[in-house]
């Protein structure tokens, strides 16, 4: 069950949509034609059935809640993702203004890799997967040269109080680095999709046992496609950087286009 998900995971949403829809229809369609079997037995019809409704209201109440708590986690996690984003946008900017307080030629060099860097958190935040292996080289070695200038910036300011904020904002910046890649890399648990899969096809054999005639066949297939939009809405939510469902990176552009409109002397008018 653990491998069931990272395959899923991997497919386009609308192919992860139609097998699950498929496997949901089948299952529908065994659970019809066990009744239809059932039915045809002898003395079938005086058997009591009152206990159908109860049988459907009970797998369908169990399956809401798993798909509840399912949803509750994939959206937990989106906030996580969304929240960081802004505290990194605030982080971002907080460092740029501190390093506005260093001399030349400090001052011009981590500007330019603060600016670089928030150009490359947008587009790395923006690329799918399997497409941000540059990006993400790019990231760590901007990140090493952004450490490399404080380090040689850090000499001209160590006798003064301002080195230990401007040493926690450049450290809080690296830090929240490390936060958004392991809050990308934190998924709904396999197990839960695998389970919740399961319990999708057990309530969709038992619609299809107990919803006979025209209309109970129509009334089944809407639950189905209810039941299979609210599964790929899950699985959307948790695949970030493929899903349609994504963190906003608005704080950071908006850093970006304030950075990029700043002249380079604009501190430095009441010197």
């Amino acid at each position: 069950m653990a491998s069931l998900n990272p395959g899923l995971s991997d497919l386009p949403i609308l192919i992860v949509g139609a097998l699950v829809f498929a496997a949901m229809i089948g299952a529908a369609l065994a659970g019809g034609l066990l009744r239809a079997w059932q039915d045809r037995r002898p003395g079938a019809a005086d058997e009591p059935d009152g206990a159908e409704g109860y049988l459907v209201s009970a797998v369908l109440g169990l399956l809401a809640l798993l798909m509840g708590f399912s949803f509750s986690l994939a959206v937990d996690r989106f906030e996580t993702r969304r929240v960081l984003v802004l505290e990194e946008a605030n982080a971002i900017g907080t460092a740029y203004l501190r390093t506005q307080l260093l001399d030349p030629p400090h001052r011009e060099r981590i500007d330019r890799i603060l600016v670089n860097y928030t150009d490359n958190r947008i587009a790395l935040a923006k690329a799918s997967p399997g497409d941000n292996k540059d990006l993400l080289r790019q990231n760590d070695a901007l990140i090493t040269d952004l450490w490399a200038a404080t380090s040689a910036a850090f000499v001209t300011i160590k006798g003064m109080d301002f080195s230990s904020a401007y040493l926690d904002s450049i450290n809080s910046l690296i830090d929240l680095d490390a936060s958004r890649k392991a809050a990308r890399a934190a998924r709904v648990p396999s197990e839960v999709f695998a389970i919740l899969i399961i319990y999708m096809i057990a309530t969709s054999a038992v619609l299809g046992y107990v919803l006979i005639g025209v209309r109970g066949r129509i009334a089944a297939g809407f639950a189905l496609v209810l039941l299979a939009v609210s599964y790929l809405l899950v699985v959307d939510i948790d695949r970030p950087g493929r899903g349609g469902v994504r963190e906003s990176q608005a704080p950071l552009e908006q850093l970006r286009d304030q950075l990029r409109s700043q002249q380079p002397d604009i501190y430095d008018r009441y010197r």
